[in-house]
């Protein structure tokens, strides 16, 4: 489903004790509350008010309706009232979707001149948004918290970033990741649990034959090949005369693309490592494929794959961009300290700064023909890189801040796309702790996703997620992180 085809369902909580007035009151309070977020332009799914909750009833019943509503992506609770919290018990118990507890109130001000017992009793949204709260912590719900008046734009906007996160969620829970082969032999980090991945993340992994792919390749026509030639020519600048290589790449583009949508796939893998029977490993084949919205992961990376096509489903609309990514090498003049990201090929051109050149170049490993690729340098700009690793027993989402630039060197001999950027809190502290944390090489850069996004989506799988941030150290980030492992295996 795309982002706005996606709904969340407000949920006001009262009881009977105010009388049917007060009821009436707080429903068309609600129903108004819910037209003028969506028409504000800053959510980006629609919030839909269903019921003002007074009895246990009610609660489970949506829940249940809820958790069997394909487009229902989250539920978005609010207390207008004082709401005993023991009828929300079997409703949250049984609730399987996202969950945000909005905890603001009608009116912005205290009026003076009006306020009265029978406004204490109607606005009391401070009283009954503690005792929601109480028992949300109490049933150890993973859930976010927003507090602040509901027409503030500050506010809405951490609401809408919820909503993206949970919209992810549901992306992720019906992701089909391909990999076309294996992982690279003797790698450690591109390993994991695919079982546990699927009960946590639901993703389904699963490998198909490179054999399959050369089969999907050699029946591709040349009136296909001519269709995506001239999309090429329209988004990219063609730096090559090498037609015939970059026709090639056309041909394991539309193959890819027809085995990933036949089986429902929206994130794939391959490995220089096997290439049976193909004549390029496709790198301008994963570059357009990843700016269509799929995930990719170098090496057989399969975590790092469906990250990439989770983030870009979370930050769908946005316009920095997001890619995979690898840390490839330092800068280390003292004062102006720099990573280079890049990849052999694979980088998405969603983080361009300017047009994408299509370039023709040896590669180096893999055995075969010079592959055709987009050449480009990432663009300026506040972003994070994220890795998702496997413990043993827990998966870790670990989150950066960074600030990329401007690459300070040309590097006219280096023929791929690349990103620079500045760690947070510098390079060797930053590369410190990514290193504790046992961050990977492979990452995915985004402009869009804010840490608090995918804070969010970590709370809703109920994953592990380590920040570091400009006011990060070594020391406290060990501590964290021997705290976490001691809390997790608690779980």
């Amino acid at each position: 489903m795309k982002l706005q085809e996606y709904e969340f369902w407000f949920i006001v909580g009262s009881q009977f004790l105010y009388g049917s007035e007060v009821l009436e009151t707080v429903a068309a309070r609600a129903s108004e509350m819910a037209d003028k977020m969506n028409a504000s332009g800053i959510l980006p799914c629609r919030i839909v008010y269903k019921v003002t909750a007074k009895t246990p009833e009610e609660i489970s019943d949506l829940v249940k309706e809820a958790n069997y509503c394909d487009t229902c992506a989250g539920v978005v609770t609010w207390m207008h009232t004082f709401s005993p919290s023991k009828m929300w018990i079997d409703g949250l118990r049984g609730l399987q979707k996202p969950y945000c507890h909005f905890a603001t109130q009608y009116n912005r001000e205290i009026p003076n001149e009006e306020i009265d017992m029978d406004f204490m009793n109607l606005n009391q949204a401070a009283h009954g948004d503690r005792e929601h709260g109480f028992l949300g912590a109490r049933l150890r719900c993973p859930r976010k918290v927003i507090m602040g008046y509901w027409q503030d734009e500050e506010v809405l906007q951490k609401l809408g970033a919820w909503m993206r996160a949970a919209a992810a969620a549901a992306f992720s829970k019906s992701l089909k990741v391909m990999r076309f082969g294996d992982n690279m032999r003797n790698v450690a980090v591109t390993e994991g649990d695919k079982v546990e991945a699927q009960i946590k993340l639901g993703w389904q992994v699963n490998t198909w034959p490179v054999g399959a792919l050369v089969e999907e390749i050699n029946a591709v026509t040349e009136a296909e090949i001519d269709a995506l030639m001239a999309e090429y020519t329209e988004k990219y600048d063609m730096a090559t005369d090498r037609l015939d290589v970059v026709r090639y790449q056309a041909k394991e583009e539309i193959a890819m693309r027809k085995m990933l949508d036949r089986e429902g796939c929206k994130a794939f893998t391959n490995t220089f490592e096997d290439l049976y029977g193909m004549e390029q490993l496709p790198g301008l084949a994963s570059q357009h494929l990843m700016a269509l919205g799929y995930g990719y992961g170098g090496e057989g990376d399969w975590k790092v794959a469906a990250m990439t096509a989770v983030i870009k489903a979370m930050t769908e609309g946005m316009t920095g961009g997001s890619a995979f990514m690898e840390d490839y090498t330092y800068h280390l003049v003292k004062g102006s300290e720099y990573s280079l990201g890049a990849h052999m090929l694979e980088v998405c051109p969603s983080v361009a700064a300017q047009r994408p050149r299509i370039e023709v170049h040896p590669l180096g490993i893999g055995d075969r023909g010079d592959p055709a690729r987009l050449v480009f340098e990432g663009h300026a700009g506040t972003a994070c890189v994220v890795s998702l690793v496997d413990m043993g027993g827990r998966l870790r989402m670990i989150c950066q801040d960074i600030e990329a630039v401007k690459p300070i060197l040309p590097m006219p001999n280096l023929p791929v796309a690349r990103v620079m950027w500045r760690a947070m809190p510098d390079l060797c502290t930053g590369a410190e702790c990514w290193i504790l944390a046992g961050g990977a090489h492979h990452t995915v850069l985004t402009y869009d996703a804010t840490p608090e996004m995918l804070h969010d989506f970590a709370r809703i799988m109920e994953i592990e997620f380590v920040h570091i941030t400009k006011d990060t150290t070594p020391e406290a980030l060990e501590q964290e992180l021997f705290l976490q492992d001691l809390a997790w295996k608690l779980k």
